[in-house]
């Protein structure tokens, strides 16, 4: 979730010019996704804020209002913003799950703003992979991380102890993978060492040669590889142009990204307009392309955005 928001962040407190190259791209169709949509002569957050009645500034790193993202994992996000410590709080995990509360008091106290999803993948160390490991089945995943399976040789790979990393308790990766594999949020889970981050988890993966772990996609890099999962007969490949991929609705361990508002007596609706102007722009074309897409997540379908739209306030 964090590359997508602070991306979005980056670009909302340059409020660069609709020539810039860099954050807007140049005044044409060609350049900006979903440029029939917007064609205006504004700065970015300019733009975007205007929608919602701010004034404009006409200066580049002058936004009407500025934001502010910090690294943390889910179960903090869902904190600060019930906490009334923070406006939006980031979640790559249900806030039910990361607060243990009812969908009843959910929907009393949060507006739930699903801005991209993402496919939840499984890495190995590149060694493992180039050893043969380069698919397993649900069944074995959840063996590996239930303590049932310790040698990478039971399932096809070399005869070596597996080294087994997760996320942090908390974390809306942890919780959304234990929930999605394990079937439950709080399921035991045998592992040999936790991270906070997934940056952290990819590093473990890259200094070791017989490990596995999750995290997002858009965390991926060298000297580690998605592999495949067989679940219930169906292979789903971390390529997208597979017939059935990790992108796809039906994967499994296919999440929600949450970006969660509260509401208060002063914003009954749970969104006020600062909020709705930052987060609208993550739900246009322009958003999903390089907040989402860019950032290797998945974009929402025409209608998921339409009803992602009607939660937020009306625009001037």
């Amino acid at each position: 979730m964090y590359p997508i928001s602070n991306t979005g962040s980056s670009y909302w407190n340059s409020n660069s010019p609709p020539d810039d190259g860099e954050y807007w791209g140049a005044n044409d169709e060609s350049s900006v996704p979903g440029w029939d949509q917007i064609e205006t002569d504004k700065n970015i957050a300019d733009y975007f804020a205007g929608l919602y009645g701010f004034e404009e500034t006409g200066e580049r790193s002058n936004p009407p209002f500025s934001t502010q993202v910090a690294l943390s994992h889910s179960g903090t996000g869902c904190e600060a913003v019930r906490d009334g410590l923070v406006d939006i709080g980031n979640s790559s995990g249900p806030i039910t799950a990361e607060l243990d509360i009812s969908e009843e008091e959910r929907d009393e106290n949060y507006v739930d703003h699903v801005v991209g999803r993402d496919g939840q993948p499984v890495f190995v160390s590149q060694e493992v992979y180039d050893s043969g490991v380069e698919q397993l089945t649900g069944e074995e995943i959840r063996g590996i991380y239930q303590g049932e399976i310790s040698n990478w040789s039971e399932v096809g790979g070399p005869d070596q102890e597996i080294y087994v990393v997760g996320r942090a308790e908390g974390s809306g990766t942890d919780t959304t993978f234990r929930m999605n594999m394990l079937g439950d949020a709080e399921a035991e889970m045998d592992v040999d060492t936790r991270r906070g981050q997934n940056q952290q988890v990819q590093q473990v993966l890259q200094d070791n040669d017989n490990a596995i772990g999750y995290m997002a996609l858009a965390f991926s890099g060298s000297g580690i590889q998605a592999i495949a999962i067989d679940f219930d007969g169906t292979v789903y490949e971390p390529d997208p142009d597979a017939e059935n991929t990790i992108f796809d609705a039906e994967y499994p361990l296919n999440r929600d990204l949450h970006m969660y508002t509260r509401i208060t007596d002063d914003t009954p609706d749970g969104t006020d307009k600062r909020e709705a102007a930052f987060l609208n722009m993550f739900l246009t074309e322009f958003g999903q392309q390089l907040f989402v897409e860019d950032q290797n997540y998945i974009t929402l379908p025409t209608a998921d955005l339409e009803a992602e739209k009607e939660k937020l306030p009306d625009q001037e």
